[in-house]
């Protein structure tokens, strides 16, 4: 018996944003606050809808650019780090990593729902940000959401959810 899949992919230059962050390694070790251009490349996979595609490229490309704007020209900090505190301080961010302390306006951050603001993990938030928005708007769950996310040339990580 044969089977068929059907999937879409993203990859414009409207889904390359310019963020900041600092991570934590090997333990307790953090290293400096740095920035990347990253580039998201999305792909859907699911069956043939009524209009014999798996989801409208434009609605998929909307929720895309909703997201990359989100997370562009932003400093990018854990909320669940063990290692890196953030606190509100009136309209700042203080944030601590053992004797480093940042302080940082509150509207250039976004604090993620993320142990680590790593390449694996911010592509982990892109896709799930991307699954909410088509189970939400669309009432559509596909079979596989696929983000990769490239923070530099040659280096990327890749995020996949199946249903």
């Amino acid at each position: 018996m044969s089977v068929e899949s059907y999937r879409v992919r993203i990859s414009k230059d409207h889904l390359v944003f310019c963020s900041s962050h600092f991570i934590t390694f090997d333990g307790d070790q953090c290293e400096p606050l740095h920035g990347h251009n990253f580039r998201a490349e999305i792909e859907v996979q699911g069956p043939l809808d009524e209009n014999q595609y798996v989801v409208d490229f434009i609605a998929l490309m909307k929720h895309a650019k909703a997201i990359r704007s989100e997370l562009d020209h932003r400093v990018l900090l854990p909320a669940k780090s063990k290692h890196i505190v953030v606190e509100e301080h009136g309209a700042a961010l203080r944030v601590r990593c053992k004797e480093r302390e940042w302080s940082f306006p509150k509207s250039d951050c976004l604090v993620l729902p993320v142990e680590n603001v790593t390449t694996e993990l911010l592509a982990r938030h892109i896709g799930l940000q991307l699954l909410e928005a088509l189970q939400r708007e669309h009432h559509f769950t596909p079979q596989v959401v696929r983000v990769e996310l490239e923070e530099g040339v040659g280096n990327s990580a890749i995020w996949e959810w199946r249903n």
